[in-house]
């Protein structure tokens, strides 16, 4: 077995999943399922004895859940990149797990040719959020922000302004206070809207290793760990593609 092998640990409570998904796995050269687990506590255990390099979690599993064995495997030292393979029943799962530091979110339904390339992508440290992830993501803070706009606001000053106002001021301040430029503004709207690094180039006709350096920029000016966490902030302070 070469030594320089991708090594991986599924965990979900459903044995066949899990034998699907070595299968899959598997039948890609270079990639090595090294362990599998029932659940989050087994998960974490295969981790600090097995050392993977990518971990497929998924959210629902008994005891301690897909959420929390990220929250203990990414406080490891030198820990792995989660991968979170999910049906996604639970928006708020998606919110949770995104905090609690996966790298990546995948639909179960996904083909396998992009389970390959997702475990491939986490692996080599970059975040892969799946466009379906990343629409339900999208509708979800949309509506919550809208919900908190028309809701009723018995005063306007100038002083306080209206929900919407103080929502676009509150992303305003935050993109101030870290200091991005307009472009830097407007690759992270776009990474909020799932786009691609090359997809991001084609909507602003720049080169992709141009969109490369905006977007290390604004990881190093947010002060966060990837793409992914950058999605977070962004809807954490109302900056959106419209805001």
């Amino acid at each position: 077995m070469a030594t320089d092998d991708l090594t991986i640990v599924l965990a979900d409570d459903q044995d066949l999943v899990r034998a699907g998904f070595r299968v899959i796995l598997e039948s890609e050269p270079g990639f090595r399922v090294v362990g599998e687990a029932p659940d989050g506590a087994a998960a974490v255990d295969a981790v600090l004895a097995l050392r993977p390099d990518v971990v497929c979690l998924d959210v629902q599993m008994p005891g301690v859940d897909g959420l929390e064995a990220a929250r203990r495997i990414a406080a490891l030292p030198d820990p792995p990149a989660v991968l979170v393979l999910t049906t996604f029943d639970d928006d708020g799962a998606l919110f949770a797990a995104l905090e609690a530091g996966a790298s990546g979110f995948l639909l179960k339904n996904a083909s396998p040719e992009r389970l390959i390339d997702a475990v491939r992508t986490v692996a080599a440290g970059d975040a892969l959020l799946d466009p379906d992830v990343t629409r339900r993501v999208i509708s979800r803070a949309t509506a919550t922000t809208a919900a908190a706009a028309h809701a009723p606001d018995p005063v306007r000053t100038p002083a306080t302004g209206t929900r919407s106002d103080r929502a676009t001021d509150t992303g305003a301040a935050a993109i101030a206070a870290v200091g991005l430029t307009e472009r830097e503004t407007e690759v992270l709207r776009l990474l909020a809207r799932g786009l691609s690094n090359a997809e991001i180039a084609r909507t602003l006709y720049v080169g992709e290793a141009t969109v490369k350096t905006h977007v290390s920029n604004v990881l190093q000016k947010t002060g966060v760990r990837d793409r992914i966490q950058a999605v977070v902030w962004a809807f954490e302070r109302g900056i959106t593609a419209s805001s």
